[in-house]
Parts: structure tokens; sequence; C-alpha cells
């Protein structure tokens, strides 16, 4: 079946999310994923087999050792990286028969991105930063401006919205890249490591933050390998090998 423009939101469509008190429901299913890359004496599989299903309102962590998959499996679930094999359905679009540009567009506006080593643009001021999501969206002006000061008030950075980001500490860079995330109200954020470049006291407060997100509605996957933030998940998923080795209620 075709898709067609009515099947992805509108930059109106966005607006009125961001109004809402609680995000548009979606649920994330992969089925069968395998991922290949080429290597010299064949291809190396970095995941096979995977399968999941992430329910509305989630707050999801994987784990596992390095080398495992989780990151490959992240950006696949967010659009990122197309898998080899195997689909990824959210709110019924199998994402990666969309035409690039939808995809683009799915991007932006139903999945927020937080990095481990935050990707701020450093000649662009917090504010700024934030409402790059919204002028992807072609959100107007002065709505980017209102919805990137909501965003950063919302992760408690109003003063510091006029910095650079070489002027904050780590850990408000971090709350930038989540104002970031969230600006636009996508129903899913994908974390990869959120903590990891953070001292142990600031990524309490990150993960005290997202903890809150996760209260209002937004459903939550985060990458990470530091056992402590695992109870933070409401559902902890285990890699092993590139595939998923097992699953348990939050720690």
């Amino acid at each position: 079946m075709s898709v067609t423009q009515a099947d992805i939101p509108t930059a109106v469509d966005t607006i009125t999310r961001a109004k809402s008190a609680t995000p548009v429901e979606a649920v994330m299913r992969a089925e069968n994923l395998r991922k290949e890359y080429p290597g010299g004496d064949g291809p190396v599989v970095a995941l096979r087999h995977v399968s999941l299903e992430v329910r509305p309102g989630e707050f999801v962590g994987v784990t596992g050792p390095s080398g495992s998959g989780k990151t490959t499996l992240l950006g696949i679930l967010g659009g990122l990286n197309p898998p080899t094999s195997g689909r990824v359905v959210v709110d019924g679009m199998d994402i990666y028969r969309l035409h690039p540009e939808r995809l683009a567009r799915f991007r932006n506006e139903y999945v927020g991105f937080v990095f481990q080593e935050f990707q701020l643009i450093p000649y662009l001021t917090a504010l700024q930063n934030v409402m790059l999501p919204l002028v992807a969206a072609g959100v107007p002006r002065k709505r980017q401006q209102e919805m990137a000061e909501e965003a950063l008030a919302r992760v408690g950075l109003a003063d510091r919205r006029h910095r650079l980001p070489h002027q904050l500490s780590g850990g408000e860079q971090q709350r930038v890249a989540i104002a970031r995330a969230v600006v636009n109200r996508p129903p899913i954020v994908l974390a990869d490591e959120p903590t990891g470049a953070l001292d142990s006291r600031t990524g309490r407060q990150i993960l005290d933050l997202f903890a809150a997100l996760n209260g209002d509605g937004i459903t939550l996957v985060m990458v990470t390998h530091h056992a402590d933030n695992l109870r933070y998940a409401s559902r902890v998923l285990s890699m092993r090998d590139g595939t998923l080795a097992g699953e348990m209620g939050s720690p």
C-alpha cells in the first residue's frame, strides 16, 4: 500500500501536539531485524533476528556489553540506519518503505534523539539549537522561539537560553539536547548513553528529567551500559552478540 502525505503529520500537527498535555500515542515494533556491514572477510553481522515491541508510555532500557548491537538497534528504530532485512513499524507506518523525504519528516516529528556527546551546534545559542527541529518542520519563526523557550524552561534552563554550548556545563548541554529532542513533542524519545559523558550526580539529574518526561506520556528507549540507570526503566532488554538475550522488569 502506498504512503500518502496524509500519513505523515504536518507542522500544524506538530504545533497541536506541543500544545497538548499528552503526546500522541505511538507504538514501535521491530520485526526480525538483521544488520550487516561489509568486512574484509565477508559481512559483519551487527544484528540478527531481533524482534521487539515498545508500548506507548513505556520507558525501555537496552543494555549489554560493548559491541552487542545496542546503538545499531537504536539507530534502526529511529529511522537513521536501514536494516539489511526486517522492518520497523511505528504508528502503523513501515518507516523504511517511506520516501526519503517522508522518512526525514518522520524522524523530525515522531522521534526525538539524545546522544552521549550532545551534538549541539557550537556557534548557535541554546535557544537556537532547540529551535532547529522546528525550523525543519516549517513552524513559523515566532512560534519557533515560543516553543523553544517553553522547552528550555521545562528542563530548567530558561535563564541560559542565550548562552553558547561552550558557556554551559556538560549537564546543561545535555539538558539543551533533551529540550531539542522534545521541543515539538514527539511521542518517542531515543537516548544513546545519555549520561556517558557526565559525572554520576549530573547523570542522575538527567535521568530524573527523563523520568518526568516519561511521566508526561513520552515513550522512552534508552541504551545504557550503566546498571544504575536501568532502575529508571519500566522494562529492560538485554543484548548480546547482536541478539536479544533476555527481558526483565525494572531492577
